[in-house]
């Protein structure tokens, strides 16, 4: 087809950037919504889909999907690196003045593409937001742990974390650039974009069902993001281990006063049992401090061996050079959770 390898010569406009884990039946669903809706802008593309050490049929779906699309770029990664260093991979990589994160269940229409685009283009922004205006599709206890962790999100960061916004977004080549110099080790990009303070505006749109598959984040990978979104953006879990050392102090002083007061009066009983309690608490109290100060130690431990995020088994932009290990600029170590 004669307009599509003129349009693949061309300086790419927009690079839709998609991490790809196991998506062997939402493939085809992707492929049928997204392709006529970047061939309907009438501009060079390129969509840069990352498969990240996929176990299942979706590198060969990708290598049949390419001989009939050529703007479909494929880059595998040698081995599974987690949602996050699959994202940083192709923005690493991906060409365009503008850049599209997308995943590929579907659940982000990609039809809102050209509107994140025009947006962009008219107020001259370097980010726009896709805004989850409805939920219902989500679980009532997913809709009610996401509202607590936005929330979250935005007391530690700032108000300039959007509410309901994940990975799809559209970013300028300047917004790109920008992230690819933090020396971020661990990224979570829904707090790291919002940081760097480019004009930013939103689309809402309708969460719709998974297309096919399954999810790639259930409730312990959730968790593990939550976790690695507040220990790698804020000081905040350890001033908290601050406040629990002091309100112990306080408990364990109170207790103290009580015992002497009993004393003095004549009413001691026997004390194993408010005994036993303060030692649990403090104990506790120990514990949870123990345990932020490791979570901060072993991100300064992996910051040290700086390992990059991930290594790039093939690139088909890069199909006449030896396959290798590529090592970003920065180099990461690989962010959690590893889906």
């Amino acid at each position: 087809m004669a307009h599509e390898t003129d349009r693949a010569d061309e300086t790419a406009v927009l690079s839709v950037v998609i991490p790809m884990y196991n998506e062997e039946e939402a493939l085809p669903a992707l492929v049928n919504r997204l392709r006529p809706v970047l061939d309907g802008l009438g501009e060079g593309y390129e969509v840069v889909a990352v498969d990240d050490g996929s176990g299942d049929r979706t590198a060969e779906l990708l290598a049949a999907f390419r001989l009939g699309w050529p703007e479909l770029r494929v880059i595998a990664l040698r081995r599974n690196s987690g949602h996050q260093a699959a994202l940083t991979a192709g923005l690493d990589r991906a060409a365009g003045a503008y850049v599209v994160s997308l995943d590929a269940d579907c659940q982000d229409p990609p039809e809102k593409i050209p509107e994140m685009l025009a947006l962009a283009r008219e107020r001259g922004l370097d980010v726009v937001y896709g805004v989850r205006a409805d939920r219902r599709s989500d679980s009532p206890f997913k809709r009610g742990t996401a509202g607590v962790y936005y929330r979250l999100l935005r007391r530690l960061a700032g108000p300039s974390v959007p509410a309901h916004a994940g990975d799809f977004r559209l970013l300028s080549r300047a917004a790109v650039e920008a992230l690819k110099a933090l020396p971020d080790q661990q990224r979570v990009y829904r707090l790291l974009v919002p940081w760097l303070g480019f004009p930013s505006g939103q689309v809402g749109y309708e969460r719709e069902l998974r297309s096919a598959g399954r999810t790639k984040y259930p409730l312990g990978r959730m968790i593990l993001l939550a976790a690695d979104s507040i220990t790698s953006f804020s000081a905040a879990p350890l001033r908290l281990a601050t406040w629990l050392g002091g309100g112990g102090f306080v408990v364990c002083l109170g207790l103290l006063v009580y015992t002497f007061a009993g004393y003095a009066l004549g009413h001691t009983v026997p004390g194993w049992t408010s005994l036993l309690t303060a030692v649990v608490f403090i104990g506790a109290v120990q514990l949870v401090c123990v345990g932020l100060l490791g979570e901060y130690v072993a991100r300064i431990y992996t910051a040290v061996q700086n390992r990059p995020a991930y290594f790039v088994g093939h690139d088909t932009e890069e199909e006449g050079a030896v396959p290798g290990p590529r090592r970003p600029e920065a180099a990461r170590p690989p962010a959690r959770p590893t889906r």
